[in-house]
């Protein structure tokens, strides 16, 4: 099985039983490659991928030491793939993935943590400090604009799976759920004139900060979903309480590469970027996706 020759192609191997599945998943990443050509008759690929190594008999094995021995980059698929898209493909993870302790240095290294604290601690507090008028001046408006509370507070799944309460400001109607949980969706008829600002900019989520200070969140990690929908994704999407390891974040890495959506599909490619964001967490990469949440804020793309 064979695409056809383009530039920047790789060659990947994997069991015969799992052909079709990883061309389906090539071909939805938009990659080029060829699968599972041992033959070659022409140089050596530069790039040879694999995927569940284990499966495949010594011989072809052996090929792939001997592509390494011939100067091509061996690597796993999967790590290909966030090499060159930036996301983890959660279809092609395995328990093997979560097994390489060097790459989650957030789930093991405490001086790494330590620093994602003092990290949280300082710039929360220092801009729960400096947006305090901003906070007072739309608790004033949404108080005017409808019926109800200023803030929301609902249950939502954080570190370890426990639960804790999650502060935002109302932008739906008060009786939003009357008729029990919800997805929340594009253009939804539940929200009120002034929440439909506050959710672009992300303003609604500022009041969180409070929840950054009291150490049940962070401010950047995967969002928080509430236990009902946890339970429902974990059917579907692989390793889905798996983002659970880390503390949950005001913004994470899914908010600002990934449009805003509330099906299951949505649910699924937001998980890739939040398993990539865990498994290669460092400092600087917090600090862009602040950056990038700023942008968003200042220039109203949320959702």
């Amino acid at each position: 099985m064979r695409k056809s020759r383009k530039r920047n192609i790789i060659h990947v191997y994997c069991p015969q039983e799992h052909e079709e599945h990883v061309a389906k998943v090539l071909n939805c990443v938009e990659i080029n490659y060829v699968l599972n050509e041992f033959d070659l008759k022409a140089a050596m690929p530069e790039i040879v991928c694999h995927y569940r190594v284990y499966k495949l008999s010594n011989e072809e094995k052996n090929f792939l030491i001997y592509a390494t021995e011939q100067g091509a980059w061996v690597e796993p698929l999967i790590s290909y793939i966030e090499r060159v898209k930036g996301f983890t493909e959660v279809d092609l993870v395995d328990s093997s993935f979560f097994l390489q302790q060097k790459a989650f240095s957030i789930l093991s290294n405490r001086w790494a943590s330590r620093v994602k604290r003092v990290f949280d601690v300082m710039f929360g507090g220092l801009a729960l400090l400096l947006l305090l008028p901003l906070l007072v001046l739309f608790a004033i408006i949404i108080k005017l604009d409808s019926p109800g509370g200023i803030f929301y507070r609902q249950p939502r799944v954080g570190l370890f799976n426990k639960e804790f309460e999650v502060i935002k400001f109302r932008s739906m109607r008060s009786d939003a759920e009357s008729g029990g949980a919800q997805w929340a969706q594009k253009n939804d008829p539940r929200v009120t004139r002034v929440g439909k600002f506050i959710r672009k900019t992300r303003i609604d989520e500022l009041p969180q900060l409070i929840n950054v200070l009291k150490g049940e969140m962070s401010l950047i990690g995967p969002r928080p979903e509430r236990d009902v929908f946890v339970s429902e994704l974990e059917q579907s999407i692989s390793y889905y309480r798996f983002r659970h390891s880390v503390k949950p974040g005001i913004t994470g890495l899914a908010q600002v590469k990934y449009p805003y959506g509330a099906s299951l599909q949505d649910a699924e490619w937001k998980h890739r970027y939040d398993l990539y964001y865990i498994k290669n967490h460092h400092l600087w990469m917090d600090i862009k996706i602040a950056f990038l949440t700023v942008k968003t804020v200042l220039f109203a793309k949320g959702q």
